[in-house]
């Protein structure tokens, strides 16, 4: 069973940066992607980054939503388990729960052509929070 624990929320100030950690465990698929979502109070779940890689590959097709492109990063540590996500230039719009969840990157999980559809994604963590306030 793939089990994913989120860390690295917090408070932060408009422009400052935050980086978050997502512990990635059983999986067995050598061929995986892993997605970060985020989700507002009132508002829909919105696809934020994703990677689909190798097992042994710290690298692969990266995507990211609209809203966040050129300020975060995402990238991947084999060694470590983990993959992370880097924002940078944070706005107020980021404030939101932060989930990172595990896909079949074989079904579209993760393409790099735009769109993160949150459907594909089987396994999912608890989130963390992220609130950039002044």
């Amino acid at each position: 069973q793939v089990q994913l624990v989120e860390s690295g929320g917090g408070l932060v100030q408009p422009g400052t940066s935050l980086r978050l950690s997502c512990v990635v465990s059983g999986v067995a698929a050598n061929y995986y992607s892993i997605g970060w979502f985020r989700q507002a109070p009132g508002k829909e779940r919105e696809g934020v980054s994703c990677i689909s890689s190798t097992m042994s590959s710290n690298d692969g097709t990266t995507d990211y939503g609209d809203s966040v492109k050129g300020r975060f990063t995402i990238s991947k540590d084999n060694a470590r388990n983990t993959v992370y996500l880097q924002m940078d230039s944070l706005k107020l719009e980021d404030t939101a729960v932060y989930y990172c969840a595990y896909g079949p990157a074989l079904k579209g999980a993760c393409l790099g052509m735009g769109g993160i559809p949150a459907a594909v994604y089987n396994y999912w963590g608890q989130g963390t929070q992220v609130t950039v306030s002044s």
